[in-house]
């Protein structure tokens, strides 16, 4: 048997410890998002940059997944960018605030954040130009990293804050800070990063109860069919038909 070193046991042991200890934050996060499908709005998705980007794109034109996602996406900040090119971006200040308005979110709209550390400069003028917007925001961050970084730590905004600071609702994905939680004997530097696998698990724990808590009022959530499976591009006609205007990604 593969010898992993403990790394399943202890990512899915991350995954345990948020679905038993963020049940109800993430049931308030699906809350606000199935209130916007009722009000027939997109949901908005933001994430800080990096390999967080990856999280967003999970949500995002997915088989089995909502149909009004609006990715927030900025491929400067992606992993698709050149990786010291994309590290430079999520640390300027005011880098973010300009991605929230190109996309112009309004008063009352719902912005889901992804960026486990939460607390670079992108990630915080993004989440102050939101609040400043009245926006709704979900956060899906780590505590170890906010609370555990020092203050005047050079990858933070200058304002000393947190992403939890502008949220609505806070959800901790538990991410230990360096991410990876595997060493491997003989090494001295740490392998196996988990927080991919923990926000893409949140990320659809938060669809499967928004889609729940629809159904519980009566309302069928618009939900992709895939595109590679028999009838699928007709079965998603007219989803796209509604949300290609609306969603700059499709």
């Amino acid at each position: 048997m593969l010898n992993d070193f403990g790394y399943i046991d202890k990512a899915v042991a991350n995954i345990k410890e948020v679905a038993e200890k963020q049940e109800q934050n993430i049931k308030a996060a699906a809350k606000l998002m199935a209130d916007a499908i009722a009000d027939d709005k997109l949901i908005n998705v933001y994430a800080g940059g990096g390999h967080t980007t990856l999280a967003m794109g999970e949500m995002f034109f997915r088989a089995g997944g909502l149909a009004n996602i609006n990715p927030m996406m900025e491929t400067a900040l992606s992993v698709f960018n050149q990786a010291l090119k994309y590290l430079a971006l999520e640390r300027t200040v005011n880098f973010g605030a300009s991605i929230v308005k190109y996309y112009d979110v309004k008063k009352g709209d719902v912005v889901l954040f992804f960026h486990n550390i939460g607390i670079n400069p992108a990630t915080i003028d993004a989440a102050e130009e939101c609040k400043k917007r009245g926006c709704k925001i979900i956060a899906v961050a780590s505590s170890y990293w906010q609370n555990e970084m020092p203050k005047d730590h050079f990858i933070r905004h200058p304002n000393g804050k947190n992403l939890f600071d502008y949220a609505d609702v806070c959800i901790d994905d538990y991410n230990p800070v360096g991410d990876a939680v595997v060493t491997v004997p003989g090494m001295t530097t740490p392998i196996g990063p988990v927080s991919n696998v923990v926000d893409f698990t949140i990320a659809h724990l938060l669809e499967i109860e928004c889609c729940r808590q629809c159904v519980e009022r009566g309302i069928v959530p618009p939900v992709w069919n895939s595109a590679n499976a028999p009838g699928g591009d007709e079965k998603n006609a007219a989803y796209l038909a509604k949300y290609k205007p609306l969603v700059k990604c499709l």
